[in-house]
């Protein structure tokens, strides 16, 4: 196991007393194999009194020996590999975004997970926290986003525990984007956004492409996003003006895009790490944003009115 180096578990008496050599190299007298699959279960046990924890219960393998001898069709050989392919098409969409300013870096999402015309679930998270410092966010399809989700995180963990520092976030970017690229072509659709200190931003996707920028927006309601972003944002935004462009560009691509909604999460980034703030429903923003509509057209009529008294 990875742990076992890490913690240095190979050089501990418990180890020598569990794993002696002579245990290790005469494999054939120290394991015996019981088949159990009347039970649908392979059992495999030690005869050692070595006091050795390895009593284990696996699941009958579907191409194994005897398995196949007791099956009357054939099935493909192991080096086979089997598609299977979805009842039905299902379009993801969702918006993220992320962009750099003189305070920090801001991450933000909507909550409304998608399968075409269905909404799955209102409350998702799209947004999560990897380690102090980096947050990522996700956009594709779910289950894959939440796996290799887990994988970075635990690689950046192995990896500080290994060298005693945590890895970069332009490290973990190159990472990600070589564990991903074995699946180019395939259906896998993950589309990650690191966002961490120091101040970088850095996009990857499901084929290995591997993008660093100021800002990006992923997500069907991205367009809609961009189009926020490209006006307002400058270098110099404080940082409750940042706040409230990411919070405005989520709900103006919720209010267009019908993949995306309900809620908006938003992150800060700054050196002394991650902080979140509470969950926004964007139908507040939605009630907030008419009054500034009615307030404008008052204004209009107030001028108009005295242009035309004079």
């Amino acid at each position: 196991m990875a742990l076992e180096d890490v913690c240095g578990f190979e050089e501990t008496l418990l180890h020598r007393k569990w794993f002696p050599a002579s245990y290790l190299e005469d494999s054939a007298t120290s394991y015996r194999t019981t088949d159990s699959y009347n039970s649908g279960l392979r059992q495999e046990k030690s005869v050692g009194n070595n006091g050795t924890p390895l009593h284990f219960l696996m699941p009958a393998l579907p191409y194994s020996t005897t398995f196949n001898r007791r099956r009357s069709f054939p099935v493909p050989p192991a080096n086979h590999s089997v598609t299977v392919r979805r009842p039905f098409p299902l379009s993801h969409g969702t918006t993220t975004l992320g962009f750099i300013f003189q305070g920090g870096v801001i991450a933000a999402a909507d909550t409304r997970a998608s399968a075409g015309g269905l909404v799955a679930c209102p409350a998702v998270h799209k947004i999560t926290p990897i380690h102090s410092h980096l947050v990522v966010t996700s956009s594709g399809s779910g289950a894959d986003c939440m796996l290799w989700e887990r994988i970075l995180a635990r690689e950046i963990r192995l990896y500080q525990l290994r060298h005693r520092r945590r890895l970069s976030i332009r490290g973990a970017a190159k990472l990600l984007s070589f564990m991903l690229h074995p699946f180019k072509g395939t259906e896998v659709c993950v589309a990650l956004t690191l966002c961490g200190w120091d101040k970088e931003l850095i996009y990857v996707c499901s084929d290995g492409a591997r993008l660093q920028g100021d800002v990006f927006s992923v997500g069907s309601g991205s367009p809609y996003a961009y189009g926020v972003l490209d006006r307002e944002l400058r270098w110099t935004l404080s940082k409750d003006e940042a706040v409230s462009l990411a919070r405005e560009a989520v709900f103006r691509a919720t209010h267009r895009d019908a993949y995306s909604g309900n809620n908006v999460d938003l992150f800060l980034i700054t050196a002394k790490g991650w902080s979140q703030r509470k969950r926004e429903d964007l139908k507040e923003e939605y009630y907030r944003d008419m009054e500034r509509r009615a307030k404008r057209v008052e204004e209009r009529k107030r001028l108009t009115e005295i242009d035309a008294s004079r």
